[in-house]
Order: structure tokens, then C-alpha cells, then sequence
């Protein structure tokens, strides 16, 4: 079975390289995916079996569903969205969108989930499998709204996932080469928050500092409180990052300012984590309030950390050993970017895996970067990975169990 799905996987190669080339010539920013979404609907409309819909929770999500009666229901996501990114590379199917560039690998998630869309609704066809398996192409991961949200929360309210028993996912991986996957049980990426305060004075004359308060004065004890929480104020046990990306103030040299912007960000682990470090942070701009300054501060709650269910994850490792035995497996945590599938995780079982796609030479092209690209033999592999993890869990290879005792869900492999 294993050699089978791995034969098919390859066959598709060509077809994952053109459509991942097609999404990448073709970027598109969060929730402006309106080019990308019809291209995947009109592909999934052409494969047997599979029901699309389109605009569930988000108007550029697009959702294909296998279904063969009975059976455990599965979800797969891929993230379709693009950076405002200025794209430095020369290959010919570099982005046509001037500052819009697919440099997280979107354009290969979305690819790598109609293969197996493709190679699933074979199996269908065929009367192999029963169950359900519904594709989650996902807009708008990258950015949130006016709301502070992103795609997955919307889906999420939509009952994208309502009646789903597990789902699964995977991210490119460039710091790891082709034959490498990294996995890591629980918490792997960060909750990610977003701080913007002011700091309040009169200003003044830059000639009379004596007439007035000064919010650029009052800064600095703020930006020394700010850097010192994750060092003074949590475990070193603890991931946990507080960074300051943006400070404006004054208009010219002899103004003494009225106030002060400070704009950044807040990542963590631990939901006990999180919470103390946006109380650090209120406290440090409460010290301008005894040098007689006023301050304001908003903290937006963005996405949770991604909690990678560790009996799914299982299922996972289980599938790459079994269809890759020669791969290796990287287990630590991906870092502390974040990755709005934290959302699903937090609704049920669910994991990521980041797939290596580096390529072979000595060139860092890393993730969020102008010069970004991946080795496209990863491909398959991803492809076979999701389609085999899923043929597994609707097989009952692996499975959710209710104890019936506790009521608790127990993760069998």
C-alpha cells in the first residue's frame, strides 16, 4: 500500500509543479485570494466525487468534501494567502504581482492539498474508503481584518470544522532539506499579540524642557521596563518574546513632542505566560504616570499557539516512517512565529508538521524573505504524507476513542 501511494504521489509531480508555479506567478494578498480561490474550485469541481463549496466564513474560502457514508471525518488545511513582499528571485515563474509575493510557501500548501484531494477521491471512486475528508483552503492566514482576525476564526464560526473528528496540516520547511520533517508535540508556535501605547506629555520648546513634560524623556524607562520582562519577569524555562517594532515622535528638531507611539509584539507558549507578559507590559507604561506623564495602550489578542495534539502527531511520524523509513525526523518546536491553525488546534485534535524544501546549495532562504523558494521534490512527498495519514484514520488503522468512563477522548495509533 505504502509503495502504492508513493508511486502515485510521484506521478502527480509534474501536475503539483504547474499548479504550485501557477499560484506562485499569481500571489494574492489576505482576503484577496479571489484569483487563487477560483482556480482551486474549478480543480476540485473536476475530480470525482468531491462537493465544493466556496465563501464559508471568508467570501475567498474554498471547501471540497469527500464523503462515503459512514465513518471518521477528517479535515486537511492549506493557507492560500500571500506577503507584501517585492519578489527577488529570476525563475521565470516569479510573481506577476508587483510587491506581492507567495515567500511562506502558500503557493505549494495549496498545491500539495489538490494532490491529495486528487489522489483521495481515487480512492473513493474506487469504494476503498469510507468517512469523510473535507479540504480546508484557507484564505487570509498571513493578515486579520478590521476585526483583529484572521481566516481560521471565521471558518471556524462558519462550521468549517463542525462534525470534523481530527485535522491535520503541514508548512514548508527551508531551514531543513528535502528528506527531513520536523514535528514536535504540544506547543509549537506562539501565541502572537500585538501592543500599541502612547506616552503623554505637554511638549514644549526644545530651548525650555523646564516649561513642560517630555514623552520622549518618560520613554526610556518604558523601553528599559519593556526589554526586561521576558528576562527578569519569566522562568527561562518559558518561551516568551517582547519586541518593540515601531517608535514615532516630534516633527522638528526644537519641538519638544506631545507624545510618543510605541507599536510591537508580544509571543508566548503558555497561556499563563501570555497573560503576565500583557500585564508587564501595561505596567512598564504605567511608570511614565509618577513622571507626570499619561499613557494609553491596546493589546490585540491574535491567534493562539499552535498545541500539536501528540497522539495525532503519532499518526504522522507513524506515516513517515512507514512510507520514508531513510527520512529523518527533527523533533523540537518550529519557533516563535504564528500560525493560525492555532485555532483549529484549540477546537480539536489537530497537528502541523513542516516539511524540509530547502535547497541544496548555501543560500538562507528563509521564510518571509524577497528571495524565498523551495525545492519543488517536495511536493509528493507532502502530498503522500496528508493522503496516508488520512487513509489511515478513515481505515481505523488509527483512530478517536471516547473512555467511556471519564468521557475524555483517548488517541489510539
Amino acid at each position: 500500500m505504502a509503495v502504492q501511494l508513493i508511486k502515485q504521489a510521484n506521478g502527480l509531480s509534474e501536475q503539483l509543479i504547474t499548479w504550485r508555479r501557477h499560484f506562485h506567478r499569481h500571489p494574492e494578498l489576505s482576503f484577496q485570494e479571489f484569483g487563487t480561490a477560483q482556480f482551486v474550485a474549478q480543480t476540485l469541481r473536476g475530480m470525482d466525487g468531491i462537493k465544493t463549496e466556496t465563501g464559508i466564513g471568508v467570501h475567498t474560502s474554498v471547501i471540497g468534501t469527500l464523503s462515503g457514508g459512514e465513518g471518521p471525518k477528517i479535515a486537511i488545511r492549506a493557507d492560500m494567502d500571500a506577503l507584501p513582499i517585492q519578489e527577488e528571485n529570476p525563475e521565470d515563474y516569479r510573481s506577476q504581482n508587483p510587491g506581492v509575493m507567495h515567500a511562506c510557501g502558500h503557493d505549494a500548501h495549496t498545491a500539495i492539498l489538490l494532490g491529495v484531494a486528487k489522489l483521495l477521491s481515487e480512492r473513493f471512486k474506487s469504494g476503498e474508503l469510507n468517512g469523510t475528508v473535507k479540504f480546508i483552503f484557507q484564505p487570509a492566514e498571513e493578515s486579520t481584518d478590521e476585526n483583529g482576525l484572521s481566516g481560521a476564526p471565521y471558518m471556524i464560526q462558519a462550521g468549517a470544522y463542525d462534525g470534523v473528528d481530527a485535522a491535520i496540516a503541514l508548512h514548508m520547511c527551508p531551514w531543513l532539506q528535502v528528506g527531513e520533517v520536523q514535528v514536535n508535540d504540544g506547543y509549537s508556535m506562539a501565541n502572537v499579540d500585538v501592543f500599541q501605547g502612547k506616552v503623554f506629555g505637554t511638549g514644549g520648546h526644545g530651548a525650555y524642557p523646564e516649561l513642560g513634560t517630555d514623552p520622549v524623556w518618560m520613554l526610556s524607562p518604558v523601553l528599559q521596563a519593556i526589554h526586561g520582562i521576558v528576562s527578569r519577569k519569566v522562568s527561562a524555562l518559558d518561551a516568551a518574546v517582547v519586541s518593540i517594532g515601531q517608535v514615532h515622535a516630534g516633527t522638528a528638531s526644537n519641538i519638544i513632542p506631545t507624545e510618543v507611539t510605541l507599536e510591537g509584539t508580544i509571543r508566548s507558549y503558555l497561556p499563563e505566560v501570555r497573560d503576565l507578559l500583557s500585564e508587564e507590559v501595561e505596567r512598564a507604561f504605567a511608570l511614565v504616570e509618577q513622571l507626570g506623564g499619561r499613557y494609553s495602550l491596546e493589546i490585540e489578542r491574535g491567534e493562539p499557539a499552535l498545541n500539536n495534539d501528540s497522539s495525532v502527531n503519532g499518526w504522522i511520524r507513524e506515516t513517515i516512517r512507514s512510507l520514508y523509513p531513510e527520512f529523518k525526523l527533527v523533533q523540537r518546536p518550529f519557533g516563535m512565529g504564528g500560525e493560525d491553525f492555532g485555532y483549529v488546534t484549540e477546537k480539536l485534535p489537530g497537528a502541523m508538521f513542516f516539511l524540509g524544501c530547502g535547497l541544496p546549495d548555501d543560500i538562507r532562504r528563509d521564510l518571509h524573505t524577497p528571495i524565498f523558494n523551495l525545492d519543488e521534490a517536495c511536493l509528493p512527498i507532502g502530498c503522500a504524507i496528508l493522503a496516508e495519514t488520512a487513509r489511515r484514520f478513515l481505515t481505523g488503522e488509527v483512530r478517536l476513542q471516547k473512555n467511556s468512563e471519564a468521557g475524555e477522548a483517548v488517541y489510539e495509533t
